[in-house]
């Protein structure tokens, strides 16, 4: 198959009809262009170039490819033009994988619902499928992601850190008791989430912790259904406290602990390590980071 090299630099010799102008047009030597072109020749099996000391022409051949060179290099023209405006101008598809429940459905969303309407030629495909997913395939071009990040070579944005809190209703405290250390969780219908092992620190003594592994009769990856499932009276759910801070203030959630606290949860924008990033990409991340630095959330 005929190199790229070869075939520009045979179309440009073609086009300014002598070896020292296409020289001049490549910024190389006329023995570099005759080389390239006697390989051209060499791999089609046929002469393209009729070569005198005082003239040249195209053959039959070399007429017939030098027109289909045009047309095809105008063509790769063309496409890195487009590219390059699409890369600059704000338009395009944006794809998002998002977590879920009141975080991603009510202030992510919503966030979103602003910047289209900032940026209307730019078109958001929003996902809030809840697997791990992994942005080096190309499926999608920005993850918000909670908790903790291997190193994976993306940039992993910090948007906010969550305050999680242990809550349960009063009704259940009352008929089940209220735990007075961690380890006492283990006698206690817990709400779980895709977390089942939960980090306790003392509230004033930094050196003592408490991992506890709980279970209870209802697991779910959406904070909403934790949070209503506390309400019903079905056990004690870890959650953040921007997600309950009505039912704290109403008081039909009430904390677990006075003395030991959960470790927060950071919150990621992640994205793809590109020096070439399409501007609408720019945009977003720059759109979001500002939103979160402002305080979208009172916590």
């Amino acid at each position: 198959m005929a190199q790229l090299d070869d075939l520009n630099a045979f179309a440009i010799i073609a086009k300014q009809g002598s070896f020292t102008k296409a020289a001049e047009v490549l910024n190389c030597s006329r023995s570099h262009l005759s080389k390239q072109l006697n390989q051209l020749e060499a791999q089609l099996g046929v002469s393209l170039i009729t070569r005198t000391t005082r003239a040249q022409r195209l053959t039959e051949q070399g007429q017939l490819l030098f027109n289909q060179c045009q047309l095809a290099f105008n063509t790769l023209d063309s496409a890195v033009q487009m590219t390059m405006e699409q890369a600059h101008q704000l338009q395009g598809n944006i794809n998002i994988n998002c977590v879920g429940g009141y975080l991603g459905e009510d202030v992510i969303a919503k966030l979103i619902a602003e910047f289209i309407q900032q940026y209307p030629d730019i078109r958001v495909n929003l996902d809030f499928s809840s697997e791990r997913v992994d942005l080096l395939s190309g499926q999608f071009d920005m993850v918000f992601r909670m908790g903790k990040l291997p190193d994976s070579g993306l940039i992993a944005r910090k948007l906010m850190t969550i305050t999680n809190g242990l809550f349960a209703s009063p009704s259940y405290l009352k008929h089940y008791g209220k735990p007075s250390v961690p380890n006492e969780l283990t006698q206690h219908q817990c709400i779980t989430g895709s977390i089942n092992h939960w980090l306790f620190q003392h509230a004033y003594k930094s050196n003592v912790s408490q991992e506890v592994m709980v279970s209870g009769g209802i697991r779910c990856k959406n904070g909403r259904v934790i949070k209503n499932m506390a309400l019903a009276n079905n056990g004690i759910a870890r959650l953040p406290y921007y997600y309950c801070q009505d039912e704290i203030k109403n008081q039909q959630l009430v904390s677990v602990f006075e003395n030991w606290k959960l470790a927060d949860t950071p919150l990621y924008l992640i994205y793809h390590k590109d020096n070439f990033q399409a501007q609408r990409l720019k945009v977003f991340v720059d759109f979001i980071v500002s939103a979160f630095t402002r305080g979208v959330i009172e916590q």
